[in-house]
């Protein structure tokens, strides 16, 4: 630890975010994560080499099903492959899924949450800064680029030209409404005209302006259940059109699903199905998608649906050993858990030491590791045991700083 800096380059603002955030809510931060990240090695190495550093950059689509209990780091474990995504310049959407906001029976809000989430990659300045996301910042970056392409290479007259040709250019994808309507978008940044702008903007989000108003651009269709496959797939055509690398979609599970309806649980697993099979497919090329969630009840049951979805869902990811699995059990690692939980813990005193300025003396620093992590983990049936090894760390280190 140099002039306040932890040996990565972290500053002690940075630090304090980071602790704020694990000390007060157990979360991780969006970034910061990487500087107390253990156990996931060869998760993460295997997703980096067999699919998005080759297979899905190269045309493959994928679908993995992460399994871990609440506080039990799944949200870390997507944040972690958005970064590896992120150094292959793919565009990526980390979205919760909930009951009451987004919930995967209705895939018409599935889309709405994967466009308003949308993040193109990212500095650690960015990232700390706070960031833009969404299928507009999206838009406005990509217009930004190709003039600036364009700039570099062609006189101002021609530039407006280039840009026409373009954007007429884009597609063919399976919607032509959502075709029409990144074409427009573009358009009316390179004119100027912003009131279109925003109200293209609006469809793209799923708001479904009134019809009248967007019939002029050509997009006739409404984002409802009956197209969201449709438009999600136009959405992945579209990111391929802008050269990146493709899109990486994080569906993470933020609460236990309350009784649902039949028709809501027949929905949910169709959805599900459906998704898995699309990546199979050529519309679905250059994409992958992580489904998060605390368990597996939501297979349970008898009929045919629940049957078809097991299969889908039967092989297990091994890096060593089968990495063409589908579910992913976070807590099959190989490192001792409560190794793991010290290795953490070490790992978030230094950010600590530097977000406060402090040193603890290393043998009672190791000996308060070791005790919280082996508490916490006596708890791992009735608790997130992570979440709650982080938080009671947290709040020893305030003791021993205090304490001198």
């Amino acid at each position: 630890m140099q002039d306040g800096l932890y040996e990565d380059g972290i500053d002690s603002i940075s630090a304090r975010k980071i602790i704020e955030i694990v000390g007060g809510q157990g979360n991780p931060p969006e970034y910061g994560f990487q500087y107390f990240t253990a156990g996931l090695d060869s998760y993460l190495k295997t997703i980096d080499e067999d699919y998005l550093g080759s297979f899905i950059k190269d045309g493959g689509s994928a679908f993995k099903l992460v399994i871990g209990v609440y506080g039990g780091g799944k949200t870390h474990f997507l944040y972690s492959i958005r970064e590896v995504a992120w150094n292959y310049d793919y565009i990526a959407s980390y979205i919760v899924l909930s009951s009451e906001q987004t919930p995967f029976h209705k895939l018409e809000q599935v889309y709405k949450t994967i466009a308003a989430n949308l993040i193109y990659p990212q500095t650690p300045e960015e990232l700390l800064s706070g960031y833009d996301k969404g299928i507009e910042a999206v838009i406005k970056t990509w217009y930004n680029r190709k003039y600036q392409e364009m700039a570099q290479k062609l006189p101002e007259d021609l530039i407006s030209h280039e840009l026409n040709a373009y954007a007429l250019a884009l597609g063919p994808y399976e919607s032509t409404s959502f075709r029409n309507a990144v074409k427009e978008a573009f358009l009316s940044l390179a004119e100027k005209r912003n009131d279109d702008f925003t109200l293209i903007i609006q469809w793209l989000k799923g708001e479904n302006p009134p019809k009248n108003l967007l019939k002029n651009f050509r997009i006739f269709e409404k984002i409802d259940k009956s197209t969201a496959f449709k438009m999600i797939r136009s959405l992945i055509q579209w990111v391929r059109d802008m050269d990146y690398a493709g899109i990486v979609v994080l569906m993470d599970e933020a609460e236990q699903t309350p009784s649902m309806t039949t028709k809501q649980k027949a929905a949910l697993l169709s959805n599900m199905r459906e998704l898995i099979d699309e990546c199979g497919h050529t519309n679905f090329r250059n994409a992958m998608w992580f489904y998060a969630v605390p368990d597996e009840n939501f297979l349970e049951g008898r009929t045919q649906a629940y049957e078809a979805l097991r299969q889908r869902l039967s092989s297990v990811f091994n890096a060593e050993t089968n990495p063409t699995g589908v579910k992913i059990y976070l807590e099959e690692v190989s490192v001792d858990p409560v190794e793991l939980l010290a290795d953490i813990g070490r790992k978030l005193s230094k950010i600590y030491e530097v977000a406060y300025s402090t040193k603890f003396e290393t043998g009672v620093l190791n000996e308060t590791i070791a005790d919280i992590a082996k508490a916490a983990y006596e708890r791992k049936l009735e608790i997130g045991y992570k979440r709650e090894f982080v938080k009671n760390l947290i709040k020893a280190l305030h003791k021993l700083r205090i304490a001198g």
